[in-house]
């Protein structure tokens, strides 16, 4: 298996398990319930969101802005089509469409932000790195 499917695999489990205890403490607190059809929901939203976050390098020669806006929109569009696509088979009340919204944006919003943090910050240890790779290499240069 190659890397990107392990690290996405890896990630989708991670995200999924901290959206479904989270819900599941929310639940508790609210009194709600979760039926089968709201996890499958909740994990497909999770599979999308994950992919294409975890398909960021595409997008490395835009700006970071419009690379974190633009994932966001292409997310946003696969789980609302999800949600159309389930409105055919059964009913979806009118205001479901704003409970998807707001129940998609912030999570993805937290999602991205711990994403997002980790690359920075893996870009910044590398960019880090070589630096001191050419520091060490100019003071070798200098000796000889």
């Amino acid at each position: 298996m190659s890397e990107f499917w392990k690290r996405y695999l890896l990630e989708l489990c991670c995200s999924y398990t901290i959206i479904s205890v989270a819900g599941a403490i929310i639940n508790i607190f609210v009194g709600g319930q979760t039926n089968n059809a709201n996890v499958i929901v909740m994990f497909t939203f999770c599979a999308i969101i994950v992919f294409v976050l975890s398909i960021h390098k595409l997008f490395d020669r835009f700006s970071p802005l419009f690379m974190i806006v633009a994932q966001y929109v292409i997310s946003l569009g696969l789980c609302s089509l999800i949600v159309f696509i389930i409105s055919r088979f059964d009913y979806v009340s009118p205001k479901a469409w704003f409970e998807y919204f707001r129940s998609f944006t912030i999570p993805y919003i937290i999602g991205a932000a711990l994403y997002y943090y980790r690359v920075f910050s893996e870009a910044k240890k590398q960019d880090t790195l070589i630096k001191e790779i050419q520091q060490l290499d100019e003071k070798e240069k200098e000796e000889n």
